[in-house]
């Protein structure tokens, strides 16, 4: 069974940075793509970020393109969202999730991904 663990939430101003972790086990990480999605209050679930199973592709959404960065540890079985020049529109609650298709290419659709964490909160304020 496959278990996804967020970490590195927190609140920071406007122009901050936070660095997200997702530490994963249960399946063998290092041959599946993985994503972070986020929720805002009243909002539905959107993509954020994706990245290959060797790291190699990377795919952003055009709200955070330029400013957030994914990247994966394969040795670790964990993937990060390096997150800079925040945003209070940036505030949602961050999800990693792993494809369900081993060595799958990254995807910005949700119905691609079979296995989620529970979430960690991320506040910005202006």
């Amino acid at each position: 069974q496959v278990q996804l663990v967020e970490s590195g939430g927190g609140s920071v101003q406007a122009g901050g940075s936070l660095r997200l972790s997702c530490a994963a086990s249960g399946r063998t990480f290092s041959m599946y793509a993985m994503g972070w999605f986020r929720q805002a209050p009243g909002k539905e679930r959107e993509f954020v970020a994706a990245i290959g199973w060797r790291g190699g592709n990377t795919y952003y959404s055009d709200s955070v393109k330029g400013r957030f960065t994914i990247s994966r540890d394969n040795a670790k079985n964990t993937v990060y969202l390096q997150m800079n020049s925040l945003k209070p529109e940036d505030t949602a609650v961050y999800y990693c999730a792993q494809h369900r298709v081993g060595l799958g290419y990254p995807s910005s659709y949700q119905n691609e991904y079979d296995d989620w964490g529970k979430g960690t909160q991320v506040t910005v304020y202006s």
